[in-house]
């Protein structure tokens, strides 16, 4: 997903605490705290990625509609330029109340009053004229109304039709199914520009949009489908299929309702794993088997040199396994690899390293770095030294 003549906002390096889930969502943080580690997040670890894509395909349907409303003002504006000269704002000023329209990336709860008075009006006006636009085309004469009709029907929504091919093509060649594009990688049909009338969104590609979320997330055996309560899922489906509504009013109650779950149950979890850790799972259970592994082997070697009656300096050796095995053990035990911390990388994926940009994050993982290396080297030397210079007893 993207923003649409929208400038991302710019990150707070001054913030003083751990970020929220509106300001993760907003792409006002940096990594290890941004939204291209929550995704990862919610697709390798929580296994709930389809609630976050619903909740971005949903806020790039309110971009487009924001976008459409933009065109559509500034075309009136360009073709009555004797009217702006005159003074009369008459022919634009049900498109003037909106403002800029700034995309917001929380709940409509959050919003405040001027905000909400804006999406009210931009619902408003999309389905006053998607009424005028049904009138029109009821009144078109039968041959026109009846393929309307079929257009909107759910078998030749936009949503239906990309199910279809992958039924015929992708599933029927190797069984698995294609990987959905998600916002990290930009359609063509999404990134806009409005100073190009090339990419000018029309009012097909809303009703795709919305036909599009409603067929992929929301209907029961839909290719992603997502748990929502069945108020909100029989309110969105009637507005779509029999009030032909489209506006971005109609996935309020879904939105609001992922937005809380999210922040809920996975939000605490990513915090949690990336503001107080640097590891994935995979590279935390190499830790623990490299470090069960090692202190295997110290204790091992370490009684062979005692009941040898090893000299010191061979016993010595025992420091490269105890100090595997202890920084393993506690780099799994805290989640966090001390050294690669304090030189400020960190895992999205098993293997892949990012930089610690978000300051705050920075300072907190250099602290318990620092807390999780003190406690490794002074396990670790109270094992080597009770080794070393215990006394030795040959069998």
């Amino acid at each position: 997903m993207s923003n649409i003549d929208t400038p991302s906002p710019h990150p707070d390096y001054d913030r003083n605490r751990l970020p929220t889930l509106f300001e993760v969502l907003s792409r006002r943080t940096l990594a290890p705290v941004d939204l291209f580690s929550f995704y990862i997040y919610m697709r390798d670890q929580q296994r709930s990625v389809d609630y976050l894509d619903f909740w971005l395909d949903v806020s790039q349907h309110m971009s487009l509609c924001r976008h459409y409303v933009r065109e559509l003002r500034r075309s009136v504006l360009v073709e009555t330029p004797e009217l702006e000269k005159a003074g009369s704002k008459r022919s634009s000023q049900v498109l003037e109340q909106f403002g800029d329209m700034n995309d917001p990336a929380g709940p409509s709860t959050n919003l405040n009053v001027e905000e909400k008075v804006k999406d009210q009006h931009l619902s408003a006006f999309l389905r006053q004229e998607n009424g005028k636009e049904n009138g029109k085309e009821k009144g078109s004469g039968n041959g026109n109304g009846v393929a309307n009709d079929i257009d909107h029907t759910p078998h030749s929504s936009l949503g239906s039709q990309e199910s279809a091919l992958r039924g015929s093509g992708d599933r029927a060649g190797n069984g698995e199914r294609p990987p959905r594009a998600s916002f990290m990688s930009n359609q063509p049909g999404t990134h806009t520009d409005s100073d190009s009338p090339a990419h000018t969104v029309s009012r097909a590609d809303i009703r795709a949009s919305a036909e599009k979320i409603l067929y992929t997330f929301l209907l029961p055996g839909s290719e992603r489908e997502i748990i929502l309560p069945q108020g909100i899922l029989q309110d969105i489906t009637t507005s779509i299929e029999e009030d032909g509504r489209d506006d971005p009013e109609v996935f309020d109650a879904a939105k609001d309702y992922t937005f809380q779950a999210m922040e809920r149950d996975a939000f605490p979890g990513f915090l949690r794993s990336k503001a107080l850790g640097n590891l994935v799972p995979p590279s935390l259970f190499l830790r623990l088997c490299l470090g069960l592994l090692g202190m295997f082997g110290g204790f091992w070697a370490g009684f062979a040199c005692i009941f040898l009656d090893k000299p010191k300096h061979i016993r010595c050796w025992l420091i490269l396994p105890f100090t595997v095995g202890v920084y393993c053990l506690s780099s799994h035990q805290y989640s966090i690899d001390p050294v690669l911390a304090l030189v400020g990388l960190s895992e999205y994926t098993f293997m892949n390293w990012s930089r610690v940009r978000e300051p705050y994050i920075r300072k907190l993982l250099n602290k318990r770095a620092m807390m999780v290396l003190f406690f490794t080297v002074l396990i670790g030397v109270c094992v080597i030294v009770l080794f070393i210079f215990v006394p030795g007893k040959r069998l």
